[in-house]
């Protein structure tokens, strides 16, 4: 069910966008202003006002794309059929022989043709 109408932004999109953006100016200018503070204070700082922001950000047009996403997305990965134990150990070991099959093949390549080229320089 996918959705392929667009969707009006509203007018109140823009406004919330500057303060998001205010929002997280404010959060890197508190940081570098409190530098003599305890670090753990000003993450705490930090990260209150971007999850505030976040908040403020998920409410615009855009946001809600953005969760609707999330959500489609974690539906998705609920239906994959994902691979069992024993078939996740054999294609890896699958893997693992035809990288050393590829790489023996290479290196007797690499060694023959520097045995011939050594041959004919001298």
């Amino acid at each position: 069910m996918k959705h392929n109408a667009e969707v009006q932004e509203s007018r109140h999109d823009i406004p919330k966008w500057v303060v998001v953006v205010a929002m997280l100016a404010v959060a890197v200018a508190g940081n570098a202003w409190f530098a003599d503070q305890p670090l753990l204070y000003r993450v705490l700082g930090v990260v209150i006002i971007c999850v505030a922001a976040a908040a403020i950000a998920l409410t615009t047009t855009k946001g809600q794309a953005l969760m609707e996403l999330a959500r489609g997305s974690k539906r998705e990965i609920q239906r994959v059929v994902w691979p069992t134990r024993q078939e996740t150990i054999q294609t890896t070991l699958i893997v693992l022989a035809a990288v050393l099959v590829v790489g023996l093949l290479l290196w007797l390549i690499d060694t023959v043709l520097g045995w011939a080229m050594s041959g004919i320089i001298g």
